[in-house]
């Protein structure tokens, strides 16, 4: 599956009462579609994919390629216990997605032959990104081995470890070949994009994109400078606080015009002030993005 561009990871809305927020979701993605990203990833980190139950995941999956309609590869998130795991596949494939970004399993440390069979039994289902972050630090060897794995076709690195990284680049191109997909998985992606691209990995997945798709399509386009006047400062303002990965970006959302709702426990949602700052920045990145 040929990937490019800036991949769309949505929040996932709650409406003020709790429950999912179907017409919100819809609205969302159908807003980011306007700006052309290479494809959807729903339910993932981002979207809360931890916060969801089984019915809402399946929700929102199928809300998600419903609102695509095939313009481009719609991805779920799946993982955690393998039972949960195999359901969220076989929602995702129900609903008509094209693949799944596989999180690590929970709470659950194994060999390498362990995680392989975990893998092996979900990617029967649908096509998978290994996500690797957490629990899950593959060596060169075990990655080759998993890309050996029919349905497995790329990996999501959210580790940073430059080194590694290169060295698993260098043995999937050397022993599998250049069909297999690689992206910066990082948060906010695009602040260390240089070094990835040192490696040979052009795809991020892109949080920015959630809330403000101008922007991020700015940087996709070269304009290097919203790198020190945009994302270094976000990335400051995301730091303050754990969780801000995901609350920021919902903030964002709702700063947007859409009542994406709040972030559910144990994420806690961004402080008056701190979206305050968001709204500031965003701002002044639209000033600079406008004139690229």
């Amino acid at each position: 599956m040929n990937l490019s561009g800036v991949l769309f990871f949505p929040v996932t809305p709650f409406a003020p009462t709790g429950e999912l927020a179907e017409d919100v979701l819809a609205e969302h993605i159908a807003r980011g579609l306007e700006h052309g990203p290479g494809a959807v990833f729903a339910a993932c980190g981002t979207g809360e994919f931890a916060a969801l139950s089984g019915a809402e995941h399946a929700a929102v999956v199928r809300v998600a390629a419903g609102t695509t309609r095939g313009r481009m590869p719609v991805f779920a998130g799946a993982g955690g216990p393998l039972g949960a795991a195999l359901n969220q596949a076989a929602a995702a494939r129900e609903a008509g997605c094209d693949g799944l970004l596989l999180m690590p399993p929970y709470l659950s440390m194994s060999t390498p032959a362990g995680f392989l069979a975990y893998v092996r039994a979900i990617a029967a289902i649908l096509p998978v990104v290994v996500y690797q972050r957490g629990s899950v630090v593959l060596t060169p060897e075990q990655a080759v081995e998993l890309a050996r794995v029919p349905g497995v076709i790329g990996l999501k690195d959210g580790l940073g470890d430059i080194d590694l990284m290169q060295r698993i680049v260098l043995a999937i191109r050397r022993e599998i070949g250049d069909d297999f997909t690689f992206f910066n998985g990082l948060p906010t992606a695009e602040l260390t994009m240089g070094a990835y691209r040192g490696l040979g990995i052009e795809l991020y997945s892109s949080a920015a994109f959630a809330f403000a798709p101008d922007i991020a399509t700015a940087y996709l386009n070269g304009a290097e400078h919203l790198l020190t006047e945009f994302y270094e400062p976000l990335v400051r303002l995301r730091a303050k606080v754990p969780g801000y990965a995901v609350a920021l970006v919902k903030a964002g959302v709702r700063l947007g015009g859409l009542d994406a709702g709040p972030v559910r426990p144990p994420l806690v949602d961004a402080s008056p002030e701190d979206v305050a700052e968001l709204e500031t920045l965003i701002k002044h990145g639209r000033s600079l993005a406008g004139g690229s």
